[in-house]
């Protein structure tokens, strides 16, 4: 039996019954397609959530006050009531550990904004001027606040691009205009180019002001929600978190690490967490919709058994005329490939087709890989082969002369 022939019977017994064999492919386009779908959704979160951490700086070690109770990570501070880490203690770290390249102090907390009549509630953080370099904070109009500004406690802010939009409007001039921030009025020197985000973290919807200022007008005192350490480069982070640690142990009186009233939390590390997770995540995802591709196998076996039983005398008199056992195996196995395959390449365009649909639409960033589109295209013909090989098998061990009786 030649390769034409195999071809040939295949498209006949497909097209025999072609609402059976649309809706075996059918069970094989959805498993495909959601294999693709929810990988390219896992991978995409996994990017972004990777460039948010990227882009909070480079090198990274963020201190805040309070022990850590656990693997998680509070990047921007602030919202506890620790009050363990001083302006002291971030000149210290900035004047006595090797390998770092800047200190910005952060005194952050929520507070109701009001200007010309409109009011939102958001972060406002009173930060050091080396603040933007080390948290890669750009400036889209006017300029950040200059260290002598902070000295001079001097009452100027810097909006984020949210924020700004929230009290005068989308893309409304704010250079110049006040806002009162706990009764307190501020000039607007600046704004911040958008970075994206959401969340009581989003970067966006800030008002930055100066440090001192910040201690003295709204918090009333010298305890920072944060200090965020830049080493000098990434080599540096991991000898850099130890002596941060050990320096503040010492200043703070503490002889064990484990009962420290403070964490180091390195940027890598956090980086490291957060791909783990998504890893799991994409996984899983990837296993859920691995359940229905199963499903669609079992669907052809079940149709092949199926076709079997319905070809029963077809077979004997295949046999009967010296048709091989091999012959007969190869027939019904192609069958089950060709079903699998056309779900396949269907699956796969529609798969790509969704996550390209749900990248446009804003919901989340997806991210097709080559790796998965083969993948799936592999397991698709694998479960043909595979869900394929009892019903062929089957076939070709049915002895003629009963399969000439059958009715």
């Amino acid at each position: 039996m030649t390769i034409k022939d195999t071809l040939e019977e295949t498209y006949a017994a497909l097209s025999a019954n072609k609402a059976r064999s649309g809706l075996t492919i059918l069970g094989i386009v959805i498993g495909i397609s959601s294999v693709i779908a929810l990988v390219s959704i896992g991978q995409g979160t996994q990017t972004s959530i990777n460039s948010s951490i990227q882009s909070l700086g480079s090198n990274l070690l963020v201190v805040t006050p309070g022990a850590q109770r656990g693997p998680g990570y509070q990047i921007s501070g602030g919202r506890g009531g620790a009050k363990t880490l001083t302006q002291d203690d971030a000149a210290a770290i900035a004047s006595q550990v090797s390998n770092i390249a800047a200190v910005a102090e952060e005194i952050s907390s929520r507070y109701q904004i009001t200007a010309s009549g409109t009011n939102t509630n958001t972060t406002v953080d009173g930060v050091s001027a080396s603040y933007p370099t080390i948290r890669n904070v750009a400036i889209d109009e006017g300029a950040f606040f200059t260290d002598e500004q902070s000295a001079s406690l001097a009452k100027v802010a810097v909006l984020g691009p949210t924020t700004r939009d929230d009290l005068f409007g989308a893309g409304a001039e704010a250079l110049g205009q006040t806002i009162r921030i706990n009764g307190i009025e501020f000039k607007i020197i600046g704004v911040t180019t958008a970075k994206g985000g959401s969340g009581f973290n989003n970067p966006d919807d800030m008002v930055y002001i100066p440090l001192l200022t910040a201690a003295r007008y709204l918090s009333g005192n010298q305890y920072l929600t944060t200090a965020d350490v830049q080493a000098t480069d990434a080599t540096s982070m991991t000898q850099a978190q130890a002596d941060i640690t050990t320096l503040l142990l010492t200043r703070h009186k503490i002889s064990s690490a484990a009962a420290a009233d403070f964490s180091v939390l390195n940027q890598a590390d956090i980086l490291a967490s957060a791909s783990s997770i998504t890893n799991t995540l994409t996984l899983l995802l990837g296993a859920i919709a691995g359940i229905s591709l199963l499903v669609g196998g079992i669907g052809i076996m079940n149709m092949m058994l199926t076709t079997v039983t319905e070809r029963t005398r077809e077979i004997g008199l295949r046999k009967a005329i010296g048709a091989r056992k091999q012959d007969i195996s190869l027939q019904f196995l192609s069958e089950a490939v060709a079903l699998t395959v056309i779900g396949g390449v269907i699956g796969i365009i529609l798969g790509v087709g969704i996550s390209l649909g749900v990248s446009y639409s804003g919901i989340i960033t997806t991210s097709i890989s080559w790796q998965s589109i083969v993948l799936a295209f592999g397991v698709s013909a694998a479960i043909g082969i595979a869900f394929g090989y009892y019903p062929a098998r089957r076939a070709a061990s049915l002895n003629p002369i009963d399969a000439l009786r059958y009715e």
